[in-house]
Parts: C-alpha cells; sequence; structure tokens
C-alpha cells in the first residue's frame, strides 16, 4: 500500500479494464468481420463477473466520503464523472458523426445526441451510472435508509427480469447491489485481500474451484439465469479481490496496477484505437479472427496510457483527464491543492 493508493485494489481495477476493453474489442471485431474467434470463450468466461467487480471496487472507499456536505460531494462524485462524461461523449459522437448523419440524416444525429443525455451514450454508460450510484447512496444515507432494507431491494432490483431498454433503468437494477456491496462491506472485502495474502494454498484452490463452476454455467448457458447472475458475479468478484492480492504478493505484474491507476483513462479512451486497429487489420486479411481480437485488445488497452504520457510530458490536453477550474462548483475548487483528474 502506498501513500495515497491500495495496491490490490489498482490491480483488481486493472484487470477489469482489461476485460472490459477486451469485450468491446472482441464483439466488435467479431461483428465486423461476421465470425467468431478464439478470444470469444475468454470474454464469455469473464461476463458473470467483469462489471459487477468494476462496480463493487468502485464502491469500496465511499465511506470515507459519504458524510461531506452536499455541495462537496455532488462536485466530487456527480458533476467531477458528468463532465467526462459530456466531453467524451461529444468526442466520440464527433468520430462517429459522418456515420450517424448518414444513417440518420443531421437531424436525426442532432437529435440521438441530445438523447444521450439521458441515455447512455456507446462505452460511455459506466461514467454516465456511477453518479447515479453515488446520489442512491447519499440520499438512503442521509434519510437513515437501513443498509439491510437497501441491500435486500438492491438484490430483488438484480433478480428480478427488468428490460425496458433504456440503460439508465436497466443497469441500474443489474448492477447498483454490487456497488452497494463494495461500499457496505468495504472492512470485509479488505480483510479479505489480507486473507488471501497468507493464505495462497487455499486462496488458489478456492479460485480453481470457482473457474471451473463459473466456466461450467457459462458454458451450459445458464450463467444469466436469476439468483444465478447475482451469485456468480459475487462469487467472480471475491475471485478477482483473491487474484490480485496474490498477485501483489508475487511483486509481479505491476502493469495491472499502473493500468488500474489510470483504468478511467483507459475508459474514456479506448474507443478510438480500438476501431482504427479493427478496420485496419480486417482489411488486411492477414490473421485470423482471434488474433485480430487479441491484437486489437492490447492496442486499444495501451494506446490511452500512451496519450496519456505525451499530455504529462507535453503538459498539453490536460483537459481531456484533468477537469478545469471552470468545471467545479463554485467554492469546492482547490480544496484538495489541485484539479481533479479523471479517476
Amino acid at each position: 500500500m502506498s501513500a495515497h493508493r491500495v495496491d490490490w485494489v489498482d490491480t483488481a481495477k486493472g484487470i477489469c479494464i482489461i476485460f472490459v476493453v477486451m469485450m468491446h474489442s472482441v464483439l466488435g471485431v467479431e461483428a465486423a468481420a461476421g465470425e467468431t474467434g478464439w478470444m470469444h470463450a475468454v470474454v464469455a468466461f469473464a461476463a458473470p463477473f467483469r462489471m459487477p467487480d468494476f462496480f463493487l471496487i468502485s464502491g469500496l472507499f465511499l465511506s470515507n466520503v459519504i458524510t461531506r456536505d452536499w455541495k462537496l460531494y455532488l462536485d466530487r462524485k456527480v458533476v467531477h464523472f458528468a463532465y467526462f462524461y459530456v466531453l467524451w461523449m461529444t468526442i466520440q459522437f464527433a468520430v462517429k458523426a459522418p456515420v450517424f448523419v448518414g444513417e440518420m440524416g443531421t437531424a436525426g444525429a442532432l437529435e440521438f445526441y441530445v438523447r444521450s443525455f439521458v441515455q447512455p451514450f456507446g462505452t460511455l454508460w459506466f461514467i454516465y451510472m456511477l453518479p447515479v450510484f453515488f446520489l442512491v447512496c447519499k440520499l438512503a444515507h442521509d434519510k437513515g435508509v437501513p443498509w439491510q432494507a437497501m441491500l435486500v431491494i438492491a438484490a430483488i432490483l438484480q433478480i428480478a427480469p427488468i428490460h425496458t431498454g433504456w440503460l439508465l433503468v436497466d443497469e441500474f437494477a443489474s448492477r447498483f447491489v454490487y456497488f452497494y456491496c463494495g461500499y457496505i462491506f468495504a472492512p470485509q472485502i479488505f480483510k479479505l485481500a489480507e486473507w488471501a495474502r497468507e493464505r495462497i494454498g487455499v486462496s488458489l484452490v478456492y479460485l480453481l474451484g470457482w473457474g471451473l463452476v463459473n466456466g461450467g454455467l457459462v458454458f451450459a448457458g445458464y450463467a444469466a439465469a436469476p439468483i444465478i447472475s447475482l451469485a456468480l458475479g459475487a462469487a467472480g468478484a471475491g475471485a478477482i479481490i483473491l487474484t490480485s492480492a496474490l498477485i501483489v504478493k508475487w511483486g509481479q505484474m505491476n502493469f495491472l496496477r499502473h493500468f488500474g491507476e489510470n483504468s478511467i483513462v483507459i475508459y474514456l479512451a479506448f474507443f478510438f484505437p480500438m476501431g482504427l486497429t479493427r478496420v485496419i487489420l480486417l482489411k488486411l486479411g492477414l490473421l485470423d479472427i482471434g488474433t485480430v481480437s487479441l491484437i486489437v485488445t492490447i492496442v486499444a488497452s495501451v494506446s490511452p496510457m500512451v496519450l496519456f504520457w505525451l499530455i504529462r510530458k507535453t503538459d498539453f490536453g490536460w483537459f481531456l483527464f484533468k477537469r478545469p477550474q471552470w468545471a467545479y462548483l463554485s467554492g469546492t475548487f482547490g480544496r484538495k491543492g489541485q484539479a481533479q483528474a479523471a479517476e
């Protein structure tokens, strides 16, 4: 653990962001090619726990800030993510605008852009949902709603077959329980990570058993079933926590920690190198679909880090990953002595 960050948490986030980029990369390649490759099995295996763990990790440190006054809380947990969502939604829309205009016409494309303020746009829905989760938790906390009641409601929403077609509703129902568990059970989760470091053998046995069960249910077609989906999400989140703690104990694969520390940077910017690399490799037609998917995943994961490195070196373009002063609520800028980065 460093002075400001927790090593296994960043490692877990690094694993999750790679799985997220992998999912978009693999499914995008396969859709464009009209066939599946060997990477499809990896994406399917990770589906039950990929986003549950990401949201659980996102809720881990909420107890440290949930008692803040509303103005500062809204600035750090709502306005912060809203800035990056609107910025990168606009960037993505601008890149894809010619396609949208060709498919929907100019008026239709503009309507689609405006609708993206209430219907999360493309890959950015995670950034959109986080402020919603933060708001619900703050309201429940301030109103004195028992955490047990919130947990039961969140679990019922996840189990219920809620498919309205609106991402804001559907993803809230599907994911909020994991975020709330990260918030409520943070002390137990940190104890689990410490437990794993001291019991490597037992942890490896658990991970082997979990992998067999998770994989078996996925490829048998039961992973998305009610209750099973919730159980696999929780078990998979635990598995990533154990894996991250063991990786840190091992002292290798530091790139995962670095990726996790800058996971939002990757999440915001991976779409363009992903799409460009996919187009180039498929046009060349030299490799099988699985290998193309792997290369696209690597390029899409690494390229945002290269961009971030260039921004730090040139001191140009910081607004892409750090809020400028004008994007803070009045009186909240500089309380920590510097502008707040995307993370």
